[in-house]
């Protein structure tokens, strides 16, 4: 059997499955969508589709408890990871630093954090940047 689609695609499927049966007239519910897209896929039924979607899912970068380091905002940390949540193709984690990270570069003020949520990939690395490209957040192995 071929790679097995990822879940959240084939639930993008179904809506689609389902939306153009409704243009037709025929509307059919999402789970009569769901069974119709597992089928297509050569599985048995919905549940066995999404047991094979969640089985070839990517490892998770970290793991919830696991120590880190890395740099936050351009700064250094070290810490641990207190949450740890699947979001389409990226990952939101929640960090709880060590010692407080310096957030602001400016000299005149200054502004702490101890815990912070970011999202990254599947390289511990942060789509987001700050204005001059540096990630928001990374995470060293």
């Amino acid at each position: 059997m071929a790679a097995f689609p990822a879940l959240d695609a084939l639930k993008s499927e179904a809506r689609a499955l389902r939306a153009d049966a409704a243009a037709r007239g025929r509307p059919v519910t999402q789970s009569a969508a769901l069974e119709q897209v597992a089928r297509r896929h050569g599985a048995r039924d919905w549940n066995t589709a999404a047991a094979l979607a969640r089985r070839n899912a990517p490892e998770t970068p970290v793991l919830v408890g696991q120590r880190v380091r890395g740099r936050f905002l351009g700064q250094p940390f070290a810490g641990e990871v207190l949450g740890l949540e699947r979001q389409g193709s990226h990952w939101k984690v929640s960090l709880r630093f060590d010692a407080p990270v310096d957030v602001v570069e400016f000299d005149s003020f200054s502004n702490f954090r101890r815990q912070v949520s970011a999202v990254i990939g599947a390289d511990g690395v942060s789509p987001a940047r700050r204005s001059d490209g540096v990630p928001h957040l990374v995470l060293v192995p």
